[in-house]
């Protein structure tokens, strides 16, 4: 029997399931957490289905089939804080933000840490789709999942050393196929329970969430020539890339192609015009706890989902600037650029402009 106790983060859903079985058939004391971040006390409108208050049912029916205890932490107001005002937020600066970046970084490796710890973990597990390994020095590497079609070590990349060696990632060793395979085999109710893709605490369309949280002014939509071209009724409702509910009609396809906080105005173009050549991010973080020194070479991915991209990364003290090999499409403030080495998270920032030709477009 394994005298480490880990603590699993539990969301009801099927991987952190699975994680929890895997730890205990290696021999671990398992204890299930699910954490309560959103409830109709605090919602407007329903509960989507992958709301963790939803889950929590599912968890604890998990953890009656696995034989451990289990329990539901209440951390709405920490979450209403740390991820749904910064969520608002950062709309309202005409950014496009992750709110599961801040959901990882501010509850689940800090808050639910802290909590383990308290219950006497040695451990913190989840669902998340991303391994960890040391290297010959000792010092712990975050790497890609080895299911690469499911990975998500890009929400992962704030996590530094002294998190690493305190986290585990059980199902980042399993494809998706095999994690609902073991669950099924278990006997595991959430064996086929279908992933969730939406923000969940997101009722139905995030402008009428943003609206009702925050003050907005209505504006300009103009030209990439700086011509007005219709009006906006708050920056928050737009994003780079975005092509519907413009509310103007060219004749041509239109997309957003920056928006500016300062002048309130929102600037659409064509797709030529969603092209950037490199970016600016700040708010870095590296997972070796020591920033890189001049210029290094990377494999860049600035969304979610998005392809790694040959760039070349100058950091600034705080900040870096990216180049990339070849432009890209739709840059948008608010995400985060992660750098990748193969397979090894680097680090990465959140960015505050994209570049074109050279020089940064303030967003």
């Amino acid at each position: 029997m394994n005298e480490k106790r880990v603590v699993v983060a539990m969301s009801g859903g099927v991987d952190s399931s699975v994680a929890a079985g895997v730890l205990l058939r290696q021999g671990y004391d398992v204890l299930g957490v699910t954490m309560r971040l959103w409830s109709d006390s605090v919602a407007e409108g329903p509960l989507r289905p992958g709301c963790c208050v939803l889950g929590a049912d599912d968890a604890r029916a998990v953890c009656r089939v696995l034989g451990i205890p289990h329990q539901v932490v209440n951390f709405e107001r920490e979450f209403e804080r740390e991820v749904v005002d910064y969520f608002c937020r950062d709309y309202e600066m005409g950014r496009t933000p992750n709110p599961c970046l801040a959901c990882n970084d501010r509850l689940k490796f800090k808050t639910l840490l802290e909590h383990a710890t308290a219950l006497g973990a040695d451990y913190l597990a989840t669902g998340h789709y991303a391994r960890i390994r040391r290297d010959e020095t000792g010092r712990y590497e975050l790497l890609r999942a080895l299911d690469e079609t499911k990975d998500q070590s890009y929400a992962l990349f704030t996590v530094g050393q002294a998190e690493l060696a305190r986290l585990l990632f059980p199902v980042g060793e399993h494809r998706k196929t095999e994690v609902r395979d073991l669950a099924s085999q278990w006997g595991l109710a959430v064996a086929e329970k279908r992933d969730s893709f939406d923000i969940c605490f997101v009722p139905e369309d995030y402008r009428s969430f943003i609206a009702g949280r925050v003050d907005q002014e209505p504006g300009e939509i103009r030209d990439t020539s700086g011509r007005a071209v219709g009006k906006h009724t708050g920056i928050g409702g737009y994003t780079v890339g975005q092509r519907h509910g413009l509310g103007v009609a060219t004749g041509e396809r239109r997309y957003v192609v920056a928006i500016d906080r300062f002048e309130n105005a929102v600037t659409i173009g064509g797709e030529d015009d969603l092209l950037c050549d490199g970016l600016l991010a700040e708010e870095l973080r590296w997972v070796s706890d020591e920033a890189p020194s001049g210029e290094i070479e990377v494999e860049a991915q600035v969304r979610y989902r998005a392809p790694a991209v040959p760039a070349t990364v100058s950091i600034r003290g705080e900040s870096a600037s990216l180049r990339f090999r070849e432009p890209q499409r739709a840059i948008t403030p608010g995400q985060a650029a992660v750098f990748y080495d193969g397979e090894r998270v680097l680090g990465g920032g959140i960015i505050a402009k994209a570049g074109q030709d050279g020089l940064f477009r303030s967003h």
